[in-house]
């Protein structure tokens, strides 16, 4: 143990920085009359961590249990910080009010991807290279040909991105840049073409191709809406809203379909295949399809009748089943940092648009009364990104079954990061343990005896 003078002179508050910087150098795990130390870290944000990678092997086998991983860091990540209690989002330092007020998508994009904002030579050169690929094989038009126009999108765009590798099917050399970043590029260039089929076969509607003559999300805007015997309009208002939703969601740290991508390309699975795996975890109800649900929950309350002030109070009777959704956060105890920046963008669209949606009523009212009441107050249930992206997406006419596809095209260039990140640091095969609990060892009967 280190020894600590203190002389006269000596402040009593360094004195004290000086012992607590000491006590948190190591943690002790005490068991049967054992006791073993383990490495206090810190990241750059001072989150403190304990070091258990070694912990199995030097307890003897004993390992530790977290359902869900709550309190388990998988991975060190310079990509993306994210302080729940502070309500701090940042990409690569960048704080995300920052990016979502001066930035643009295809720029963060490249924050993401290369660690940097671009100049402006190394910015138009991304958006060139994108362009390069953002075509589609046409074989890969007969395989959504071959699903039925009632199949989700979300399972239309995994299989579709997982194809990919078929027509693609060289190996990506990790070590090299070149490769990882053509890698990058060109599926971020396809990403958006396939994403914008899935709303053409649900709607039973020729398939558009990309128009290099637009920026990306205008491009994707394009591919989405425009149709045979009309051209889109790009309004710079929805253009905008467009832009920033796809910021806000560009990255979140380890949630459960970027661990997705990190544990599956963690086999050394390809991008492709990684990503797939990473878009089935977002279809989830609980995950990427928070927005929808916020969507149907203000259906069901136009349905029945449009009493705002009833369900308010049925959300706030604790024997009452009925939540609202879209507000509060799991991850954010305060207000979602996101969710500030969306509310203008969300104004300005409902504004431009003029839309006389009674559901879209319906949300202003809860949100209204979420801010103005206490109870919500008092529990810090503000409405997050989620409430207001499902709105901006009723509003642009997006079906609720497109929602977690518009997800999946924002968190698109944090997934590839994340899975970048992971190779080039050669990071082990993921490898959860597990405590069992079923029979202990017993002998095999015979069918005739059982």
């Amino acid at each position: 143990m280190t020894k600590i003078i203190a002389q006269k002179s000596l402040d009593y508050r360094i004195l004290l920085e000086t012992i607590l910087k000491k006590m948190s150098d190591k943690a002790k795990f005490i068991y049967n009359n054992s006791e073993l130390e383990f490495t206090v870290g810190k990241g750059t944000m001072d989150e403190k961590y304990v070091d258990f990678s070694k912990f199995r092997a030097d307890t003897n086998g004993i390992i530790t249990l977290d359902p869900g991983f709550k309190n388990t860091g998988s991975c060190m990540s310079n990509i993306t910080y994210l302080d729940g209690e502070e309500g701090v989002l940042m990409y690569r330092g960048y704080p995300i009010e920052q990016l979502a007020q001066k930035s643009n998508f295809v720029e963060v994009m490249y924050l993401l991807l290369q660690g940097e904002l671009p100049t402006a030579s190394e910015l138009e050169q991304f958006s060139k290279d994108i362009r390069e690929y953002d075509y589609v094989n046409e074989d890969v038009s007969k395989i959504l040909a071959a699903f039925p126009s009632s199949a989700h999108p979300m399972g239309v765009l995994s299989t579709l991105t997982s194809a990919l590798t078929a027509f693609n099917p060289k190996s990506v050399n990790v070590n090299s840049k070149e490769d990882m970043y053509r890698a990058a590029v060109t599926l971020i260039g396809k990403f958006a073409v396939l994403a914008s089929w899935t709303l053409k076969k649900m709607k039973g509607m020729p398939l558009n191709y990309s128009d290099n003559k637009f920026n990306y999300v205008e491009n994707f805007y394009h591919l989405m809406f425009s149709q045979p015997h009309k051209e889109v309009e790009m309004d710079p208002v929805i253009i905008n809203a467009l832009d920033k939703l796809f910021i806000l969601h560009a990255d979140h740290e380890q949630n459960c379909s970027t661990s997705t991508v990190r544990l599956v390309g963690s086999a050394q699975t390809g991008l492709f295949a990684s990503i797939s795996a990473g878009i089935s975890a977002l279809w989830g109800p609980l995950h990427g399809g928070a927005n929808q649900a916020v969507v149907e929950m203000l259906d069901q309350i136009k349905e029945d009748g449009g009493d705002v002030q009833k369900w308010i109070n049925k959300a706030k009777d604790r024997n009452d089943p009925f939540r609202l959704m879209g507000f509060g956060h799991r991850v954010y105890k305060n207000f979602d940092p996101r969710a500030r920046i969306i509310k203008s963008a969300a104004d300005q669209v409902l504004d431009k648009l003029g839309i006389h949606d009674e559901s879209l009523e319906i949300a202003k009212e809860l949100e209204r009364a979420a801010l103005e009441d206490d109870y919500f107050i008092e529990r810090k249930l503000y409405p997050n990104v989620d409430f207001y992206s499902g709105i901006i997406y009723r509003a642009f006419g997006i079906p609720t079954e497109m929602f977690t596809v518009m997800f999946a095209v924002g968190r698109l260039p944090g997934w590839i990061a994340q899975w970048m990140e992971m190779r080039q640091n050669n990071e082990p095969i993921g490898r959860p343990r597990q405590i069992y609990t079923g029979p202990a060892k017993r002998d095999y009967v015979d069918i005739n005896n059982r």
